[in-house]
């Protein structure tokens, strides 16, 4: 009887969760504000006690999940539509780099040495300093950066060059399922698709892992079957 009664807290709190998740607003795992961080970890001792001990009444802990994420919820919104409150419960975007200059008050602040804002540039592919203009570090403690100007790759704009549109690409077939809708979004068919891939040697739909089109037509190809000479490890 406690089995079935945990797996039904496990499904009901999974449950629970998934929908307050969605319902407050998506975040990335890893660069979450403070206080959704704090939030976590109460969320996960809350409901880690609820599934591990099937006599734990299971209501209180429901209601402690809603009033957390409630409490979360409540305090974003709140952080949004003042920024005066935001920046005494959080931890606000400061300049830690101005005009190629460590501000050093600022490093001290956040408790960021020079050792730790060189490996933060290191992880955005930059070795030399002399390179940075700007260098921010955000609410999630990452380090946003912006290149000096001789620095910054050259774009088309730069050189006055014109460019075409370039859209999203669409899936035509994914695990040999072929997507219908894509299709007739495009005014292809079947028919058409069949022909594109015996141009890569595959005959028929279930042969073919992940196909693709995008804007300029071009179709990408990956077969079901894999290479004989498959890379399994990187030495």
């Amino acid at each position: 009887m406690d089995y079935l009664k945990i797996t039904f807290r496990v499904f009901f709190i999974m449950g629970l969760l998934l929908f307050l998740v969605l319902t407050t607003g998506r975040r990335k795992i890893g660069e979450l504000p403070v206080f959704d961080f704090l939030a976590i970890i109460i969320l996960g001792n809350v409901v880690g006690a609820d599934i591990a001990d099937p006599k734990v009444p299971q209501l209180p802990t429901a209601y402690a999940i809603l009033l957390i994420v409630g409490i979360q919820y409540l305090l974003s919104r709140y952080t949004i539509k003042s920024r005066k409150f935001g920046r005494k419960v959080t931890f606000s975007p400061t300049v830690v780099i101005q005009n190629g200059q460590f501000i050093k008050s600022n490093m001290k602040k956040l408790k960021y040495s020079v050792d730790n804002i060189q490996m933060y540039l290191r992880e955005k592919g930059i070795f030399d300093i002399n390179e940075v203009e700007f260098a921010i570090v955000e609410d999630s403690g990452n380090v946003s950066v912006m290149k000096k100007s001789q620095f910054q790759p050259l774009t088309p704009y730069d050189m006055n060059i014109t460019t075409n549109y370039k859209g999203i690409s669409l899936p035509l077939i994914i695990d040999g399922s072929v997507y219908e809708n894509n299709l007739t979004k495009l005014n292809l068919d079947k028919v058409w698709l069949q022909a594109q891939l015996k141009l890569n040697a595959i005959t028929s739909f279930d042969e073919a892992f992940y196909v693709d089109i995008n804007t300029q037509g071009k179709l990408y190809v990956s077969k079901v079957a894999e290479p004989k000479d498959i890379i399994r490890d990187f030495v």
